[in-house]
């Protein structure tokens, strides 16, 4: 099984929104240099505690990387197998404007990490997107 993403450092509220913030700002300058796949990755690192709003502003922040992916195959052939099961959790919280791409990521990521990555995202309480 692949290693769980390490959570987010404990922390004020307010310095983890900070960082996610610093995130965001890395993610948007690695996709203005046409290198999603970094940008996603670095997306999906650190993810923060079970907070609602960290958790809301950090998938704002992984699904703006997603989105700014053109090739799904290529991006699920080139995740580190650990993301895969807290990428499966996120894509369950996706928007309306976006679904049929957040169902094209999530029917290419099943068809790689297998049926197990659908459980082990509803089963994980650690990992938050």
């Amino acid at each position: 099984m692949a290693e769980a993403v390490k959570p987010v450092e404990p922390g004020s509220e307010e310095d983890i929104l900070t960082r996610i913030e610093n995130k965001s700002g890395k993610i948007e300058g690695l996709i203005k240099e046409f290198k999603p796949f970094e940008a996603l990755k670095i997306a999906l690192e650190d993810s923060p505690p079970q907070d609602e709003r960290c958790k809301s502003a950090n998938w704002t922040v992984v699904h703006k990387a997603l989105m700014a992916i053109k090739d799904v195959e290529g991006m699920v052939l080139s995740l580190d197998p650990k993301y895969y099961d807290i990428l499966m959790k996120g894509l369950s919280t996706g928007d309306p404007a976006t679904c049929d791409r957040c169902l094209k990521i999530h029917e290419k990521l099943t068809e790689k990490a297998g049926f197990g990555c659908i459980i082990r995202s509803l089963a994980d309480t650690v990992n938050t997107v």
